[in-house]
């Protein structure tokens, strides 16, 4: 008997969650269309999303600018010895650069990106919800979801490609100051290495992608924020879950625009 209940229970909350992922997915979906229809309609709040570049974007600057280092200066120490082991060690730049440039940039980027701005905007706007000042906006005939979520999105999806760009600037740095300091590479050759690596094909994906990650960033934390229920506990929720959902999203669509890349410009 214990152990049917007990099955039962796992069930239920196995049931419970799997309902909860669809209803989440299903939401996503028709907010997004929300969100196409409300972006063209005018008045366009150019003065609100440059505040949220500012807030959402400048202030992210200190943890990507250690991260984006560090990727490249780690990236270049661990693959040093494997390369010297089959005689490959001129090639460490350029493998540096495209790795930085093609995934790790662009990625990591944007899951530091969604773990301050995705909880951010979904504690904000739950805040918001919960002490009915989204109400309020609505009975004094402005409209809430083009004042709010429209240029918070927008403003995510401009930023995340200029701070991924930023990134892997300071990360091709730290692959330099690494391999100088085991070999004293000189900076004119490895920049060279690195310029001649890397093509269109290589940038150009890259960068792209992360319009994506930095709409999906926006649009997941702005939809658990603003339908945040049940007061405070529901912030929280809102808050952690946004993290969630948009890093899984981040990589699924990864792998999704990967495989689109490769089959495009391949």
């Amino acid at each position: 008997m214990a152990n049917n209940s007990q099955e039962k229970l796992t069930r239920s909350i196995a049931d419970r969650r799997l309902n909860e992922f669809f209803s989440t997915i299903a939401g996503l979906t028709i907010f997004s269309f929300e969100f196409l229809k409300n972006v063209f309609l005018p008045p366009y709040e150019f003065g609100e999303i440059r505040k949220h570049m500012d807030e959402l974007g400048v202030k992210t600057l200190p943890i990507v600018s250690v991260t984006g280092f560090i990727i490249g200066l780690v990236l270049a120490m661990q693959s040093q010895p494997v390369m010297a082991r089959f005689g490959a060690e001129a090639f460490l730049p350029s493998m540096v650069a495209l790795s930085v440039v093609r995934e790790l940039g662009p990625v990591i980027t944007a899951l530091i990106f969604a773990g301050r701005v995705s909880s951010g905007i979904g504690a904000e706007l739950g805040s918001m919800r919960v002490t009915e000042q989204i109400d309020a906006m609505e009975v004094s005939a402005i409209n809430p979801f083009k004042f709010l979520v429209v240029t918070r999105v927008l403003a995510c999806t401009i930023i995340l490609p200029v701070l991924t760009l930023y990134v892997i600037f300071l990360a091709i740095l730290g692959g330099y100051l690494a391999i100088f300091l085991s070999k004293g590479i000189n900076f004119e050759l490895y920049t060279n290495s690195v310029v001649n690596s890397l093509q269109f094909s290589d940038i150009v994906p890259g960068i792209a992608k992360t319009f994506f990650f930095g709409y999906i960033v926006g649009i997941v934390g702005a939809y658990k924020g603003y339908y945040t229920e049940n007061g405070t506990v529901g912030v929280g929720r809102a808050s952690t879950s946004s993290v969630v959902i948009a890093s899984l999203i981040i990589l699924v669509a990864d792998m999704v625009l990967g495989k689109l890349t490769v089959a495009l410009w391949s």
